[in-house]
């Protein structure tokens, strides 16, 4: 998290304060999470709290309240000079308002002994419930405690509210400082791509091409991979989120990769895929230019006062006919379609929103139908098909062949930005460059 993210919080907090009104806003951050013994996850945190506070310390607590000061206040972990020097320094409670801009900020000790004072004239809140077990005990608490003084006081919590339809909504557009995140994030990932497609060989396996992937994004700047990066040759490239990555490259199997990096808590997504030698077989480079064909189709539907889902419609309108042309399935391709016989191959939807979370928040259906496409919107694109070893209804030389093809796409105000159109996506321009790894060309 750098510090100039710090006045876009701010910035975002009065707007949550605004569209709130008389409700109040309670949001925890992310905890600590034990992965064995004594030994911890790396912390990442909580989305929404990063989003609205910039304060990257886990166990804190935000309020935000429509009313005289303080509008904005933390409860944090305090300054422990031998708990900081086993764990790392702390902003304590004096950071949270000289470095975050908190109007107040307590320990965290004091939060169960203050919220009842700070929310005692909320007849809203606003609070996540199911995700946080320990906080979900402590709200409920306190609403149950406001219920049975409220007679008297004629005041207190009489219900609570998701926030996500104020936050969330927010989130699904992004401002200059994230865009300009995201491009980092994609230009860093895009570059992983490129050296992956340039340095692997066969006999390398599948966890070596992981750690180059990791490797750069290190390197570049960036905190880490924003997910689990998927790397699978032969048959594991049809499992869709494959994990293993143990097993050899063999020469004459199609490589995908699927890895992201993030940058300052924002995520980029992109997957290629590249032939283990110098060049896609025949049955490959068959696959392979249908996958493109229907995301460079895709691509063109996004903008806006598109639908999402249109480019999921114009992807499978080109995935049904190739299949035909293929052999895969019998024509004609609209009834394919209808009948979605398709799904045999390509059993997924063509992209998702990105940001803070690789599958980012917001609606993608709003009124009964799919949304529709503003400027600010970061949508991936990504079409695929997954030919298993045992397919039994494929062409025999097909089996044993997954490809996908994946881009973050910004809508712009008069049609879209691919955030990552750098990582080389044209067949020959990959062969090419597999072929300059192999020093054949």
């Amino acid at each position: 998290m750098t510090l100039s993210h710090l006045p876009r919080a701010a910035e975002r907090r009065e707007r949550v304060l605004e569209r709130l009104g008389p409700a109040a806003l309670l949001l925890p951050a992310a905890r600590l999470t034990l992965r064995s013994a004594d030994s911890e996850f790396p912390f990442r945190q909580d989305s929404d709290f990063h989003y609205l506070t910039g304060f990257d310390e886990p166990d804190a607590v935000c309020v935000l309240r429509q009313a005289p000061e303080p509008r904005y206040v933390l409860f944090v972990r305090p300054r422990d000079r031998d708990a900081e020097i086993w764990n790392g320094r702390r902003a304590g409670v004096e950071g949270a308002c000289a470095k975050y801009g908190a109007d107040a900020a307590y320990p965290l000790s004091e939060l169960e002994t203050r919220l009842p004072e700070l929310l005692q004239d909320c007849e809203t809140l606003c609070y996540a419930l199911g995700r946080d077990s320990i906080m979900d005990a402590r709200v409920l608490g306190l609403v149950a405690e406001h219920r049975r003084t409220r007679p008297r006081r004629g005041r207190g919590i009489v219900r609570i509210e998701d926030p996500g339809p104020v936050v969330h909504e927010m989130r699904i557009l992004k401002d200059a400082y994230e865009l300009d995140r995201m491009r980092v994030a994609a230009r860093v990932t895009c570059t992983a791509h490129a050296r992956v497609m340039r340095d692997a060989r066969p006999g390398m396996h599948e966890f070596e091409i992981e750690a180059m992937l990791e490797h750069e994004f290190r390197t570049s700047g960036a905190s880490g991979p924003a997910y689990g990066s998927i790397v699978g040759t032969g048959d594991n490239a049809t499992i869709l989120h494959y994990r293993e990555n143990r097993s050899q490259l063999q020469e004459g199997q199609a490589v995908l990769v699927d890895a992201g990096c993030e940058v300052d808590s924002y995520a980029s997504d992109v997957t290629r895929t590249f032939p283990a030698g110098t060049r896609f077989t025949s049955e490959q480079a068959a696959l392979y230019d249908l996958v493109l064909d229907a995301q460079l189709a895709a691509i063109e539907t996004v903008r806006p006062g598109a639908r999402f889902s249109d480019a999921h419609d114009r992807a499978v309108d080109v995935l049904c006919a190739g299949l035909v042309d293929l052999g895969f399935l019998t024509g004609p391709a609209a009834r394919v379609r209808e009948s979605g016989d398709y799904r045999t191959y390509y059993m997924h939807r063509t992209g998702h929103w990105l940001g803070l979370d690789v599958h980012d928040v917001g609606l993608y259906d709003v009124g009964g139908a799919s949304r529709v496409l503003e400027p600010g919107m970061v949508v991936t694109v990504e079409p695929g098909l997954y030919v298993a070893a045992d397919a039994e209804g494929a062409p025999a030389a097909f089996r044993g062949i997954g490809i996908r093809i994946e881009d973050d796409v910004l809508v712009t105000v008069d049609g879209n930005e691919v955030l990552t159109a750098a990582a080389p996506k044209g067949r020959q321009e990959i062969e090419a460059l597999r072929s300059v790894a192999a020093g054949v060309a």
